[in-house]
């Protein structure tokens, strides 16, 4: 159990993380991820076989008014993807990826700031031609590839946490106290190679929505709360912190559409500044309570 005991240690552990400055990242003029409200990016997935069936969108038509959707419900982004991120996920070459996200990008970018979840250069130079603003970079192998095209285009990249070459390769999460000094290692050689070229703007991601071979079930569900709920520990790199939000079904079964709503609150308190997330109003209506209560 959570107690106000182990709130109370947490936060005389983090103070000196807490006062770290971030540099906020302006993805366009309207939309600034740092310290402020966190920022909400919503998900539309074309891969039919996405787990959180919700979010697949079985069309072109479809994908552009769940997308306006979203946005009406209060998502400042909306990340696209064409390839499920779970470690089973059927993967789907560049040509396939562009041709299912080049449609959607063009008749979506002029009204929304539209984000794309992919790992291959081919994609990003395409979508990013098309008038994507942020590239959600969910592998590292070819990433020096892409880095150069984010830089031309001015765009924003959320680099995520992957042990391996991609995060469908899971791979294992650092545990217990090797858990932030990994994860700021990592992030720390990453974001060197972005800077040297020329990517000014990074949200980093731990990645703790992804699959890990080393954490199931509520194990899982345990780290990644504590992933969420220390996200100041990244405060150190000097960039926003994101997370795809989990949705675990281990801790919540039928009821697992509200589990989004439990982490972010964890992740709202750990100081985090974007959330990815799948269910875009409860989430807003759960941070816009937070805003407006207080603890006296």
């Amino acid at each position: 159990m959570i107690t106000l005991a182990d709130l109370a240690r947490l936060h005389a552990d983090v103070s000196d993380d807490l006062e770290l400055p971030v540099t906020p990242v302006r993805v366009t003029d309207d939309v600034v991820v740092g310290d402020g409200a966190v920022t909400l990016m919503g998900v539309v997935n074309l891969s039919q076989d996405s787990t959180y069936r919700e979010s697949v969108a079985p069309s072109h038509e479809a994908a552009v008014r769940s997308a306006r959707t979203q946005v009406s419900q209060g998502a400042a982004i909306v990340d696209f993807g064409a390839e499920a991120s779970h470690d089973g996920a059927e993967r789907a070459d560049a040509a396939t990826q562009v041709d299912r996200l080049v449609p959607v990008v063009k008749d979506l970018a002029e009204e929304m700031v539209v984000s794309v979840e992919t790992y291959r250069p081919e994609v990003a130079e395409a979508v990013l031609g098309a008038g994507a603003r942020v590239i959600n970079l969910t592998g590292s192998e070819e990433e020096d590839d892409i880095y150069p095209l984010v830089a031309r285009a001015d765009a924003t990249v959320v680099m995520c946490f992957s042990p391996g070459d991609n995060v469908r390769d899971s791979g294992e999460m650092p545990e217990g106290e090797e858990m932030f000094p990994g994860l700021v290692q990592h992030f720390e050689e990453r974001l060197a190679k972005a800077r040297e070229a020329g990517v000014e703007k990074v949200v980093v991601d731990p990645g703790s929505g992804f699959s890990f071979d080393n954490l199931t079930g509520v194990d899982k569900a345990q780290v990644q709360t504590s992933v969420l709920v220390q996200s100041m520990r990244l405060r150190r790199l000097g960039v926003p912190c994101g997370h795809a939000l989990p949705h675990s079904f281990d801790l919540f079964e039928r009821e697992f559409r509200h589990a989004e709503g439990f982490f972010a609150v964890w992740a709202a308190l750990g100081g985090s500044h974007l959330l990815r997330v799948h269910e875009v109003p409860r989430i807003r209506a759960v941070l816009g309570a937070m805003e407006q209560l207080e603890v006296r």
